[in-house]
């Protein structure tokens, strides 16, 4: 008996021995000790509650009247009337403020004793050491925000139909799956919502920072559609993090920017969120960037207790979509026709595609994934297509004859689209300034006519550079008339290289290009601006695009733009890509030798990636210095974005004799700026073998639509 409890002893010690081995090995991960992704910062747990209690409990008849950097400081919970207009709505908040203007103005004077009821619940809303200073700081931070309980409900529901696709994606890109609810915070997961400065679908992307990742013009904007956002959202907030380091400055730098996150912890010292949220003044830092995060935690909160704050809740059911690889340009009417379905019911699935393809001056692009209800066609993709006959299927898109100008773009990226150049546009419009164009102006474009179908057996031809359309009939022994008749032509002189004109075979369904005349241009500049999701008084998402303010606006950089375009106290600027001395001197309009002479360069040598210079501002403002600059980077990447697209990236370990230079423009083919901004810490002067660089992939957007040319051409 003695014997056998010796050898259990023994076998217990051994096992122990094993376990504390097996503990302390440091290859062994501890789900125990993992870190939370999204850290609650322990000192703003009241600007939480503030949050979780506008999506949970606070409805849109409602607005809470508090300080805006104190948010557990609520005065008072104030009525608004039912469906009040946006001016009504701004009557009641002013008469609130000025009421507790007038108190905490009172105070302010040092009055703590012989006070009203009124006054005395105001300042115990405060401190017991609250100063005099605060308080009249205070009587100008009186903030208005209306609830949104019920919006938040009803993007509870509608959250149930993307969630489960929304996180399979998240996951894919190494993003935490609770990121999902951020569209609460966004659009109350509404697809059809936007904000008055451009902020568009689901996750609320700006046309810049969107284009990186998805296809945006006049005919699709992929903003809208919830699948193909959702994707690209995922690959925004894994860029994030892969800069930051850190899930709430990469959360708020979905809304406030990469750059500015960095230019935040640099000018706080680290990556305290809470000492960024306290004490950060960045000239766009405003109320919405600085309470992303904390919105997003709220909204998470609420999620995960919904039956606690709404009770049982349905949600919508993951949809099941047979989804369409279109080959060819086919108009809507001809897909409605096959499909045996409804222009409304092809329009509900698919927000992507804009006002132009179901008018039916566009067509369906090639490429596009068209969705259908699995409950409505019988059919797979393959007999789908089966469906549409040989000549309602178009090679080519039909052309424009006039573009409407759009929030934030600009004349080089409008050129950029249409394959021609901003010397051609400002000719025919009339334009004196390049840089001068308006939101909602209609330029007129270098050529028009129709798209051409794919037709069996068809005989066509393919107009090139200084053709015309008397020379092509000659040598096609037809004449003009014949020529103009055959392919629906408007105008005999308004033919382009690369139109494709039919010599025998009519199309069955020509395409009529109907266009309104080009107003005189008036010349306003319009730039994008960041978006503010958070608004005091939050405009309710509609279907149809906000008529959009067209006062100027500072130019701000892409969100996904991490370079750094400040100008320092010192008066000096850190180099970035694609930048020379001569656009410097351009911006600050001094002439170049100036700025070799305050910077000590010889003639000829370049300025150096990373480094930094110092100006001279003694005729242009640092502002306006900062716009120009902004300007030139955002019309360049536009440009570049509407060819290309973000689709993953690859680390690569420098070897020894290996460049930086030749890995961007030979192997990886894209352009410096791009590399740059995925890698904002390298000093492309000084790297060292074993450096890991990231480097963007990226994929032509329709490589037989656009021009075949190097990708790092455009850098």
């Amino acid at each position: 008996m003695i014997k056998a409890w010796k050898i259990i002893q023994s076998w217990l010690l051994t096992v122990t021995a094993l376990a504390v081995m097996l503990v302390t090995l440091p290859s062994a991960p501890s789900l125990a000790t993992e870190v939370d992704p999204f850290p609650r910062p322990a000192g703003l747990e009241a600007d939480i509650a503030f949050w979780r209690n506008i999506f949970g409990s606070v409805t849109s008849e409602q607005a809470l009247l508090h300080d805006n950097r104190h948010l557990g400081v609520v005065y008072e919970t104030v009525s608004i009337p039912p469906n009040a207009s946006s001016r009504t709505r701004g009557k009641v908040a002013d008469r609130a403020r000025g009421r507790y203007r007038k108190i905490l103005n009172k105070l302010a004077k040092g009055k703590r004793t012989g006070l009203g009821a009124e006054e005395q619940r105001v300042l115990e809303l405060w401190p017991a050491d609250v100063t005099n200073s605060e308080l009249r700081a205070a009587a100008k931070r009186i903030r208005f925000q209306q609830g949104l309980s019920d919006r938040y409900l009803a993007g509870l529901k509608r959250s149930g139909a993307w969630q489960p696709y929304i996180k399979e994606h998240l996951a894919e890109a190494g993003v935490p799956s609770g990121l999902a609810a951020l569209p609460h915070v966004e659009s109350s997961f509404n697809p059809e919502a936007h904000s008055h400065v451009g902020a568009s679908g689901l996750w609320q992307f700006t046309r810049s920072t969107g284009r990186r990742f998805m296809e945006i013009d006049h005919v699709v904007d992929e903003r809208r559609d919830p699948y193909r956002s959702s994707e690209s959202a995922a690959k925004l907030l894994a860029y994030n993090y892969s800069i930051l380091k850190s899930w709430p400055l990469a959360i708020t730098a979905y809304n406030h920017g990469v750059g500015g996150m960095r230019r935040a912890v640099r000018k706080t010292g680290g990556e305290d969120f809470t000492a960024i949220n306290r004490e950060y003044s960045g000239r766009t830092f405003g109320f919405a960037s600085r309470n992303f995060y904390l919105a997003f935690l709220a909204a998470l909160e609420v999620q995960q207790n919904a039956e606690q704050y709404f009770g049982p809740v349905t949600r919508d059911k993951p949809r099941d979509d047979i989804i369409i690889k279109t080959t060819a340009y086919i108009s809507a009417e001809s897909w409605a026709e096959a499909l045996g379905v409804g222009i409304k019911t092809l329009k509900f699935y698919n927000p992507a595609l804009l006002s132009p393809v179901w008018d039916g001056t566009k067509h369906v692009p090639r490429g596009y994934s068209l969705r259908i209800p699995a409950t409505l066609v019988d059919l797979n993709s393959d007999e789908i297509l089966e469906l549409i006959p040989a000549q309602e299927q178009f090679s080519s898109q039909t052309p424009d004859m006039y573009h409407k100008v759009r929030h934030g773009e600009s004349l080089s990226v409008i050129a950029v689209r249409y394959d021609t150049s901003v010397t051609r546009l400002m000719d025919i419009n009339n334009l004196r300034s390049r840089h001068r164009i308006r939101a909602g102006q209609t330029l007129r474009l270098p050529y028009a006519g129709a798209g051409m179908p794919i037709l069996a057996g068809a005989e066509t031809y393919t107009v090139r550079k200084g053709d015309s359309l008397s020379k092509i009939a000659s040598r096609s022994s037809l004449t003009e008339a014949q020529l103009i008749q055959l392919n629906s032509l408007s105008n005999k002189d308004r033919i382009y290289a690369g139109q494709v004109l039919y010599l025998r075979q009519v199309p069955r369904k020509p395409v009529v290009v109907v266009s309104p005349p080009a107003p005189a241009p008036v010349q306003v500049v319009q730039i994008e601006a960041a978006k503010e999701p958070l608004s005091e008084e939050p405009v309710p998402p509609v279907a149809e695009p906000a008529q959009l303010d067209e006062t100027i606006v500072p130019v701000q950089a892409s969100l996904a733009d991490s370079n750094d375009y400040s100008v320092a106290s010192d008066k000096t600027i850190e180099v970035q890509a694609a930048e020379t001395l001569g656009h410097y001197a351009d911006w600050l309009g001094v002439r170049t030798q100036r700025l070799r002479d305050i910077n000590e360069l010889s003639f000829k040598k370049p300025v150096v990636v990373g480094r930094r210079v110092k100006l001279d501002f003694s005729k242009v403002s640092a502002e306006e210095f900062s716009y120009r600059r902004i300007a030139h980077h955002r019309d360049m990447q536009e440009a570049f974005f509407m060819k290309y697209r973000v689709v993953d990236t690859t680390e690569h370990k420098l070897k020894r004799g290996e460049s930086v230079w030749v890995l961007t423009h030979r192997e990886y083919n894209v352009p410096v700026w791009l590399v740059r901004q995925y890698n904002p810490d390298l000093d492309f002067g000084q790297v060292q073998p074993g450096t890991r660089i990231i480097f963007p992939r990226v994929e032509q957007v329709d490589q037989k639509a656009r021009n075949r040319r190097s990708v790092a051409d455009a850098s």
